[in-house]
């Protein structure tokens, strides 16, 4: 089933004024195969009924599962390793002697996903850093999407997710079986905060961060609402704090307010001071 060019030209604007993602031309196979199962969630025997509906009545939930759909959630446990290497043997360090007097840290992941890299820095802090127990860490996790925040806040993975990056001695100690899935342990669960995240809209209340994750985000949007947001990053990352992005991101040609660090293989951005 081939969605007709007017039909894909519809749904690239209504993912772009909600989301700010651009969906390119040749982009088709991509809605295709993420709007198939909508159709038969929704009963629909064509794209073309799906976006009849969606024309016909106002912005609903149909429009927002759309949008969702289009989102790419591709994430995994210490996914490229670097960054948390870094975390471990650079930042954190340095952070933790900066931070002694408030004995306070926020670390916010934007587009979370279903939940693997603000679980895998819990895991790094709880198994690196046990001293940071009694300070007031604050781990906030954002997402666009509702299901994958429902589905981070519930903490289950199945097999195959957890696979993908986490060694077996960390399964064990901070998961539990729960039939066919691995289920997040409630004391590791509870330290994590959520919220409904639009980068592209106005942002909800965020408290100073000493690290943003941001990874393989800003490949999604175009130049000018990538420097938004880079322009928002600024105002809340404190003046010693740290932002990543993915390797194929960079603040260069769009904020001259960072400059770019090289820890060991990962790379990062801090606040520019001269």
């Amino acid at each position: 089933m081939a969605i007709s060019s007017t039909d894909f030209e519809y749904i690239g604007e209504l993912v772009q004024e909600r989301s700010a993602i651009i969906l390119e031309a040749g982009k088709e196979y991509l809605v295709e195969s993420r709007l198939g199962p909508l159709l038969k969630t929704e009963q629909l025997d064509s794209f073309g009924a799906l976006i009849r509906q969606l024309r016909t009545q106002p912005y609903n939930g149909l429009h927002q599962k759309v949008v969702e759909a289009m989102t790419t959630n591709e994430t995994s446990f210490f996914r490229d390793l670097h960054p948390f290497e870094a975390l471990k043997k650079h930042i954190l360090p340095e952070l933790i002697k900066k931070c002694a007097g408030t004995r306070s840290l926020n670390i916010w992941c934007g587009a979370c996903s279903s939940g693997q890299e603000p679980y895998t820095i819990l895991i790094l802090l709880q198994e690196q850093f046990p001293e940071l127990l009694n300070w007031s860490v604050r781990v906030i996790a954002s997402d666009i999407s509702h299901e994958m925040l429902a589905r981070a806040k519930a903490g289950r993975f199945s097999q195959l997710e957890i696979n993908r990056g986490l060694p077996a001695t960390l399964l064990v100690k901070y998961f539990h079986k729960q039939g066919m899935e691995w289920q997040v342990k409630e004391s590791l669960r509870q330290r994590l905060e959520f919220c409904h995240m639009n980068l592209a809209s106005a942002w909800p209340a965020l408290p100073p961060a000493d690290i943003v994750f941001l990874r393989n985000v800003l490949i999604y949007f175009n130049m000018d609402t990538k420097r938004v947001i880079l322009g928002k990053i600024r105002k809340i990352l404190r003046p010693d704090g740290y932002l990543f992005l993915g390797s194929a991101e960079t603040t260069i040609n769009l904020d001259d307010g960072f400059e770019r660090m090289q820890l060991d293989k990962a790379g990062c951005y801090r606040l520019r001071t001269d």
